[in-house]
């Protein structure tokens, strides 16, 4: 491992707590180092507190503060006192200890201190360094632990055996610490089954000396190693791929969790290699690299064999987790959902899931690392990967503090999270309406259309875009399973995709016009519900919406290949219904009117149009019972709430959206 101290730009971050930020954040650019909120930091200073007295403060990395981003405002200032004279106490509950850290901030607005406070305050150095090494974690998780770190390290650091953190490790830290002659000459400390610390009266020496320490575990793991490249077998397989089956899982376990979630694939060389292992379904359920990842990942992976029938391996997953909670809940508890975060699919690589793209990510990450530092253990010591016992892991996935966290963030969700939605013609107008409104209602959109605009035009709202002819079926099949690839499934299927034929009167139609409006506002959409139905069948309360127009009702003369076409898509809705009806997916569409927000709408084309009818263009536009202006978002909430829990009762209807119509009614 690199250091990655640069002398220039250290000389940008001037002071104690600055040099405190900088160095944390070097700390934080290494995923191998930490992972998304792991690992913590802190600095001793002298400073004034509110009557002008000087106080000795701890500035240690706060709650909820990732060490790869962390501004001064991330730590929290902790006087000393306080926590010293905590550290005294023979007993203390967790809950208390945070409260009592808190009372004991110079800054009441600042973050909460990370529950090592304590153990931070006990090193007798200035600069404090934790981190969850992946290698240093790969020499402590194998039965010779122990020994093996005395051996890399010898009298450099103190090892301390594995204890909850919170105020119990603060105790063992304190008295380990009590039990060395001069503290003041160690370079660090290791916490079996956890991780490393490094301390020292300079910044840049203590963070030099984690890169250090962890540089001799990976030196230690790659000499001892059998093999040194992981999954190195996979170069004679070729990934399988099922994305029906991927859809499957997905929605299996979306069921068991209670909310859609997203299934991320990774089916690098060392991902299917790891799959392909004859004991990668013992390895994966061992336990967890530390302790801490148990709240994102649970105690073990979903482990899924081709021949098996998703609903059976997540099933089986979840009567163990029954088991395991029974096993160790002391009567006071109350069970977490039975679904798992992370799986082993034998041939096919790894699998992520996660309730937001975020979630899902971090899972993605820890994962990988995870199934790396186990094969790296593998390879080195024989008896190979040991995890801490499952009651271990139970007392951190249950710890009070942690389902505190979690009560904080349990509250009313967006209505489409977790939700994968495919979008067409949503370059503008109309379809970019509802691939936003659906955006903003949590849903992860993948929209397709011709025009090169869908790409600026989705990154506005953080959405996928995809450039796609949609009467074309390689490309429509292509884009549906990628979608599946990237998110597990589809759950939301907007046909919007249009195109206004010019007027023309039946017996001077041409066969361009007509063969046009049927190819795109007919045809294109059965071909996407073609290739997307398989998809459908395993979403997560599906729905398809289709966009028609107001012409099915009230058709106008001169526009016969537009309405005709627009009339063949209502009759294809309702066909849809009635097929999709037994498989739990619903088909709606929608019927818009007099939407002049779009580019066909022009200021001259409106201003010609409301000059026929002898009114104003703010006239024109809100010729409607209502008298009111229809704008693409009022069509794209309409539509998005057409697709939420909402219209679960409903399909095959025709939704107007036109602010009434005389014509129609």
């Amino acid at each position: 491992m690199k250091s990655l101290w640069s002398n220039k730009d250290a000389k940008k971050f001037r002071g104690d707590l600055a040099t405190r930020v900088y160095t944390s954040r070097l700390l934080g650019a290494e995923p191998s180092l930490v992972l998304h909120g792991g690992g913590n930091t802190s600095v001793k200073t002298r400073e004034k507190n509110f009557f002008g007295k000087l106080t000795d403060v701890l500035h240690v990395k706060g709650s909820g503060w990732d060490l790869g981003t962390i501004e001064k405002a991330g730590f929290a200032p902790v006087r000393m006192d306080t926590l010293l004279q905590m550290a005294e106490l023979k007993k203390l509950s967790d809950a208390d200890m945070v409260t009592h850290q808190r009372a004991a901030m110079l800054n009441p607005d600042a973050p909460n201190p990370s529950i090592e406070a304590i153990v931070h305050a006990v090193i007798p150095h200035k600069f404090v360094d934790h981190t969850h090494a992946d290698a240093v974690v790969a020499l402590t998780n194998n039965k010779n632990g122990r020994a093996v770190i005395e051996g890399v390290y010898g009298a450099r650091v103190i090892v301390v055996p594995y204890v909850m953190p919170g105020f119990d490790l603060a105790l063992a830290v304190h008295k380990a610490m009590q039990k060395v002659e001069d503290p003041t000459q160690l370079d660090g400390m290791i916490l079996m089954n956890h991780g490393i610390f490094t301390f020292h009266k300079d910044a840049k020496k203590s963070y030099e000396l984690m890169i250090e320490l962890v540089t001799l575990a990976e030196k230690y793991l790659a000499k001892k190693s059998k093999r040194k490249s992981i999954g190195k077998a996979t170069r004679l397989h070729k990934p399988a791929e099922d994305l029906l089956q991927l859809a499957e899982l997905r929605r299996q376990v979306s069921l068991k969790r209670g909310c859609a979630v997203y299934a991320k694939i990774n089916q690098s060389r060392e991902a299917v290699g790891f799959s392909n292992l004859k004991n990668a379904s013992s390895l994966a359920t061992r336990g967890p690299l530390t302790p801490d990842h148990v709240i994102r990942t649970k105690r073990i992976a979903l482990t899924h064999q081709g021949n098996a029938s998703p609903e059976a391996s997540v099933n089986k997953f979840a009567e163990n987790y029954q088991k395991y909670f029974d096993k160790h809940n002391d009567g006071s508890l109350t069970i977490l959902d039975p679904a798992p975060r992370w799986a082993v699919w034998a041939n096919h690589g790894t699998l992520a899931f996660g309730a937001t793209l975020g979630e899902t990510d971090i899972i993605a990450d820890i994962t990988e690392h995870t199934v790396q530092t186990i094969q790296q253990t593998e390879n080195a010591f024989a008896g190979g990967w040991k995890a801490l016992p499952a009651a271990k892991i139970f007392d951190i996935e249950y710890w009070e503090l942690e389902q505190a966290k979690l009560r904080k963030s349990a509250g009313a969700k967006p209505v489409h999270q977790g939700k994968v939605a495919l979008v067409t013609g949503a370059a503008a107008g109309i379809g970019f309406a509802c691939a936003e409104a659906l955006a903003q209602q949590g849903a992860k959109v993948v929209a397709l259309d011709l025009n090169p605009d869908i790409i600026p035009q989705m990154e506005k709202i953080g959405a996928d875009a995809m450039i796609v002819n949609l009467t074309d079926d390689k490309k429509v099949l292509a884009a549906v399973e990628e979608t599946v690839r990237r998110y597990g499934g589809i759950d939301i299927l907007i046909s919007n995709a249009g195109v206004f034929t010019a007027g023309q009167y039946l017996d001077e139609l041409e066969a361009r016009n007509w063969d046009l409006s049927i190819a795109v506002n007919l045809t294109s959409h059965q071909k996407l519900l073609k290739y997307t139905i398989p998809y459908l069948k395993k979403g997560i309360d599906p729905a398809v919406v289709l966009v028609g127009s107001r012409n099915v009702k009230a058709p106008g003369a001169g526009a016969a290949s537009y309405s005709c076409a627009k009339a063949g898509l209502t009759q294809l809705c309702r066909v849809a219904a009635l097929e999709l009806a037994p498989e739990g997916v619903r088909c709606n569409i929608v019927h818009p009117d007099a939407v002049f927000d779009t580019k066909i709408w022009t200021p001259e084309v409106l201003a010609r149009s409301a000059e026929r009818y002898g009114i104003t263009v703010a006239e024109y536009k809100a010729r409607n019972l209502l008298k009111t202006e229809i704008k693409s978002r009022n069509v794209g909430e309409m539509v998005s709430a057409m697709a939420s829990p909402l219209f679960s009762k409903t399909t095959g209807a025709q939704i107007p959206v036109d602010g009434g119509n005389d014509r129609v009614l």
